[in-house]
């Protein structure tokens, strides 16, 4: 119904754009997060243990990009936050969770306050386990005993790149598909 409602411009450029922009950024975090996976492999400074050089803010840049790679950062790290809120309340189990207008008792909103901290008090800790920043924010995430060891990094890196390459190659090849069935008049 909304896409009825939706200018022509809208539904021809908007919505495309939107979704390269999603794609872009969803292979952008996986194409880091390959990288970290050899930094891993190569270098044991890869480890998102607590930051080793006392490096005061604004004098070292936290990307080997610069100022852009900072932005690129922050910007990904943003799309992580509103994808795993948006993954959050898609899940069978929580979409009971989700609020309603006008008509959310008080224990769904205790709820929900309590599910969205916990999933921004693991953003710091998210973002540094896959590679994506290197930055500590105010708190020292680092000093987690478990970011020490290898394996778990290294595998919760490895099921981030392919849980996340398999979605989107589910989800493109799929839209294709139906696509080109529709287009070619064998869906009748």
């Amino acid at each position: 119904e909304l896409r009825h409602r939706a200018s022509p411009w809208q539904r021809n450029l908007g919505y495309p754009l939107a979704m390269l922009g999603l794609l872009a950024l969803t292979g952008i975090s996986v194409l880091i997060v390959c990288f970290h996976v050899l930094e891993l492999l190569l270098d044991d400074a890869a480890m998102p243990r607590g930051m080793q050089q006392d490096a005061s803010l604004g004098q070292v840049s936290f990307s080997i990009f610069g100022s852009f790679g900072a932005a690129l950062q922050v910007v990904l790290i943003f799309y992580l936050m509103v994808s795993s809120v948006v993954g959050f309340y898609s899940s069978p189990l929580f979409t009971r969770l989700l609020p309603q207008r006008q008509d959310t008792p008080l224990t769904k909103i205790i709820g929900n306050c309590v599910s969205l901290l916990v999933l921004s008090s693991a953003l710091p800790v998210f973002s540094r386990t896959l590679g994506i920043t290197r930055f500590d924010l105010l708190g020292d995430f680092g000093r987690s005993n478990w970011l020490g060891n290898f394996y778990i990094v290294f595998l919760y890196n490895m099921s981030f790149a392919g849980l996340t390459t398999l979605c989107l190659v589910k989800k493109v090849s799929w839209a294709v598909q139906a696509e080109l069935i529709r287009a070619l008049g064998e869906d009748r």
